[in-house]
């Protein structure tokens, strides 16, 4: 898959992390329902392989699924063979190279130029800052672009409606949403609830659809 592309266009990636494997399921399933294009399961959700597993048989072979906190290369490869198709990462460990071995595209997690520069020599999709409240924010992300104008930033960490709205303005290809969006309906909290979250969320990424 394109994971820039796929990016660029819906502007949003739903993270699902839950101690649930049931109610992670089903959160997946009603992401995909309401629209929402990326979706990430974490690997540190309870049974998040399983999860990943179902959720591609659910979704079918082309609606694109994501592994997230991909850290060793083993991790990636059982990422693989549950059915994922791109991986996420907190850092540039060495699932990242594991994942682009398989052929599945990375969104590496990043933190300072360095590491920006760093990451974009090893060829990764995209580049997540994260955790990007605690980085500076929007403001960040803004001051980023200065050196690195063309890069593409998914800002992760604390991201809300208003602030998913302030990183893209500031010129984030993309946010990546977790609790603010899912709430605790991976946990088996309320699925309507995140149904409207997610169409909340999905209007925000809407006002900057290219």
């Amino acid at each position: 898959m394109d994971l820039r592309a796929a990016l660029a266009a819906h502007r949003l990636v739903a993270i699902v992390r839950g101690d649930d494997p049931a109610a992670a399921l089903r959160a997946v399933l009603a992401l995909a329902d309401e629209g929402i294009e990326l979706i990430e399961v974490s690997l540190t959700g309870k049974d998040a392989l399983s999860v990943i597993e179902q959720a591609r048989q659910e979704l079918g072979p082309d609606r694109p699924l994501g592994a997230g906190t991909i850290l060793t290369a083993d991790d990636a490869r059982s990422a693989h063979r549950a059915g994922a198709d791109f991986a996420v990462t907190p850092a540039l460990g060495e699932g990242v190279g594991a994942a682009q071995e398989l052929a599945m595209p990375v969104l590496a997690g990043v933190m300072t130029p360095t590491e920006i520069v760093t990451a974009r020599g090893l060829g990764v999709a995209a580049l997540k800052i994260f955790p990007a409240a605690q980085a500076g924010g929007p403001g960040y992300v803004k001051a980023l672009r200065g050196p690195f104008p063309d890069a593409p930033f998914v800002p992760v960490g604390g991201v809300d409606e208003a602030a998913a709205r302030a990183y893209l303005a500031a010129g984030a290809i993309a946010v990546g949403v977790g609790s603010p969006l899912v709430g605790d309906a991976a946990d088996g909290g309320s699925i309507a609830d995140l149904r409207g979250r997610a169409r909340a969320f999905r209007a925000v990424a809407g006002e900057f659809a290219q």
